[in-house]
């Protein structure tokens, strides 16, 4: 059977005149006649009612840990269940997971079909608690995350929402009900580029992150420093002041390095002296917690004490142990409470994966 062929009704319809429908999942609010999809590709109208064709489908889960996320103050070293599915709201021009997030570029033979039942049953027999809600991205799965992700905390699962966050007010209202932890890509916070190379807006991305951190969830950001287009150092300023100013200066920020992929390859990797510089100038400005990504690198990668700059929990690459918390996530050393969650027994029994 072909992945297109069956459809599941989709929430946030709007329905209009004429058979019309609007999805109100996305801040493209795409207005749809009876047989056309949405920008997603994942979204349609059938009938006059919105669909969504995606329900359920997406990539073989696989268990990874929790750091692949750019989640460093939640669980350090956890195992995840990463879960990708098919579609997406933006068409960003280095997107490194095209394959799967452009849904006309899916092959059917690497589809697979999951119910809320089987995502569940399939992390307690790896006895894994955190469900990651990842990949292309999960704003166009919100049928299938809601429903899975409330199933899986009613079992004592944790959910993890890994995003690009282009998303309407409430549609995040209703992933507030069930998302534990939130790790948000920024892409920049220039508009030019927002639309030139995500295709999207920036400010509605903005505005849903910070009713993430309003919330009071479990809150982490990132940004792809993309060679020569995002990677200056105004950058770095312009994204830790939106943290300075609409976040607060506990909320960890990721700097990580981009390499070149799908439209964008007549280019290199970020250099790594511009990913450092970003690093230094955002921690001068007053961001407690600032962290690379895709760099093997210790003093990047672990969590110090502001208080005492003793090492919480040690990284290099994606191995992690919890070597300075107590089970409350205060310093070992000199008592200073982090801003490090831990789950049930990990500081009784470090992990390093």
């Amino acid at each position: 059977m072909n992945w297109r062929d069956t459809y599941h009704p989709a929430r946030l319809e709007e329905r209009l005149p004429n058979d019309v429908v609007r999805c109100n999942l996305s801040p493209r609010r795409c207005t749809l006649k009876p047989g056309q999809k949405g920008f997603c590709n994942v979204r349609a109208n059938k009938d006059g009612r919105l669909v969504t064709l995606n329900y359920g489908k997406g990539l073989r889960p696989t268990e990874e840990v929790i750091e692949t996320e750019a989640v460093f103050h939640y669980a350090p070293g956890e195992a995840i269940l990463s879960l990708g599915n098919i579609g997406c709201m933006l068409n960003c021009d280095y997107c490194q997971n095209w394959k799967t997030s452009q849904a006309k570029w899916i092959d059917n033979k690497n589809v697979v079909l999951n119910t809320p039942d089987q995502i569940v049953q399939m992390a307690l027999d790896h006895n894994i608690r955190v469900l990651s809600w990842t990949y292309n991205d999960p704003v166009v799965w919100q049928e299938f995350v809601l429903e899975t992700a409330a199933l899986a905390k009613s079992v004592g699962i944790k959910n993890l929402y890994k995003s690009a966050f282009y998303i309407t007010p409430e549609a995040v209202d209703e992933l507030l009900e069930v998302i534990d932890i939130f790790s948000l890509s920024i892409k920049s916070i220039n508009p030019d580029y927002y639309r030139k190379l995500t295709k999207g807006r920036l400010e509605p991305v903005l505005e849903a992150t910070r009713q993430v951190y309003a919330s009071g969830k479990h809150l982490e950001i990132s940004t792809l420093m993309v060679t020569d287009l995002s990677d200056s150092e105004k950058d770095a300023r312009d994204i830790a002041q939106f943290i300075l100013d609409d976040l607060g200066p506990e909320i960890p920020l990721h700097f990580v390095r981009f390499h070149p992929d799908y439209k964008l390859i007549d280019t290199v990797r970020t250099p790594l002296e511009r990913l450092s510089r970003a690093r230094r100038i955002a921690l001068e400005m007053g961001v407690h917690n600032v962290y690379l990504g895709n760099v093997y690198d210790q003093e990047a990668g672990s969590s110090t004490c502001r208080s005492c700059d003793a090492i919480l929990v040690h990284r290099y690459g994606l191995s992690s142990r919890v070597i300075g918390l107590d089970a409350t996530g205060k310093c070992t050393a000199c008592g200073e409470q982090s801003t490090i969650r831990l789950l049930d027994s990990q500081a009784e029994h470090p992990s390093e994966r």
